[in-house]
């Protein structure tokens, strides 16, 4: 016999999930509204780097907050995706973009296999000073060996043409499109993957790896695979950075402050969330930029622009201060304890 399973014949409680209507208009506004109304400056300037710097913080947060490996190179493997995009594009143009995004990102996740193999044997500050070390040998490879910007005096990678399907994607609205897509794609992925057995397995090694182990994960296997997918997260962002906002890059396009600056977001936004990593980002790429419009508001110009720029650093450090002191789990859990308040106001609890 067939039974039709309805909400009042069901053997057990069907949960009826809810449309995710803020996510259906964040994703409105970002792919109509803003290509309607933005202009140059904010594609450009503001909304691209935005984006690429969210990517990056999903590709680290995948390591550190999911998997408990902490590391500081960050930017080292966004030059080894950006390096290698260029040298597909470059080389074998027959390719295509969407191709050379992927390989460069495939590049990038073998490098980071490669210095992730010592986690087998060592973690905690030891693993983070191994990391340190390949962000220097990286930074240094790039400089030293001319054929990776393919012998240029500058030392710098331009982005060749970039077109998609036949269509030009070197106006501001292009790259901003092509952006946006790439980093929705990959964080669908990334959603996907962190409630799937991998992802379980990494907090699991997260929390205690000692357990994980006696329950029968594989912990090394585990620990490496999270390298090699944070290392490809890594490496599509650098390229995307490259090629999408800066249109000229060089080894010091992604130095060491640069690996701080991705660390930063993930610490800031929350570690061990997804949505984090687009508030840390926005806190990171956004507040500078209103803290100069309020120190030219304030003070007009009267103020040498090298002390309002040591200004807004103060005030920018003392901020991440404030925040970590307040919680420790990033903003993106005070977001969640106002939302939670909100919900049940005018009651306090």
């Amino acid at each position: 016999m067939s039974i039709s399973l309805a909400r009042e014949t069901a053997p057990s409680v069907l949960i009826q999930r809810r449309v995710p209507f803020g996510l259906l208009g964040l994703l409105l506004i970002a792919f109509i509204v803003v290509p309607l109304t933005g202009n140059d400056y904010w594609l450009n300037a503001i909304l691209i780097p935005f984006l690429v710097l969210s990517l990056a913080g999903l590709g680290l947060n995948l390591l550190t907050g999911y998997t408990g490996q902490t590391s500081v190179g960050a930017a080292g493997f966004m030059a080894v995706g950006a390096f290698a995009t260029y040298g597909f594009l470059l080389r074998l143009p027959e390719l295509g973009l969407p191709v050379a995004l992927l390989g460069g990102g495939l590049i990038s996740a073998l490098v980071g296999f490669v210095f992730g193999l010592p986690s087998s044997r060592i973690k905690g500050f030891y693993l983070m000073v191994t990391t340190l070390a390949a962000q220097f040998f990286l930074e240094w490879l790039f400089v030293k060996f001319p054929w990776f910007y393919n012998y240029g005096s500058s030392g710098t990678i331009s982005a060749p043409k970039l077109a998609l399907f036949g269509h030009d994607l070197n106006t501001p609205l292009g790259r901003y499109l092509l952006t946006l897509t790439t980093v929705l794609l990959l964080t669908w992925v990334a959603v996907n993957l962190v409630k799937s057995q991998i992802g379980r397995n990494w907090m699991a090694i997260r929390d205690m790896d000692t357990a994980a182990a006696v329950i029968g994960i594989p912990v090394v296997r585990y620990k490496h695979l999270a390298f090699a997918v944070s290392s490809f997260y890594l490496g599509i962002a650098g390229a995307l950075w490259a090629f999408a906002y800066l249109g000229t890059a060089s080894a010091s396009s992604f130095d060491i402050n640069r690996s701080f600056q991705i660390l930063f977001i993930i610490i800031i936004g929350g570690m061990g969330s997804i949505a984090g990593n687009f508030v840390g980002a926005a806190f990171i790429s956004l507040l500078p930029i209103l803290l100069s419009h309020a120190g030219q508001a304030l003070f007009g110009g009267s103020v040498d622009a090298g002390q309002l720029q040591n200004l807004q650093k103060i005030i920018f450090g003392v901020l991440i201060i404030v925040f970590l002191i307040k919680e420790p789990e990033g903003l993106i859990r005070l977001l969640s304890n106002l939302r939670e308040r909100l919900s049940h106001w005018p009651l306090r609890f």
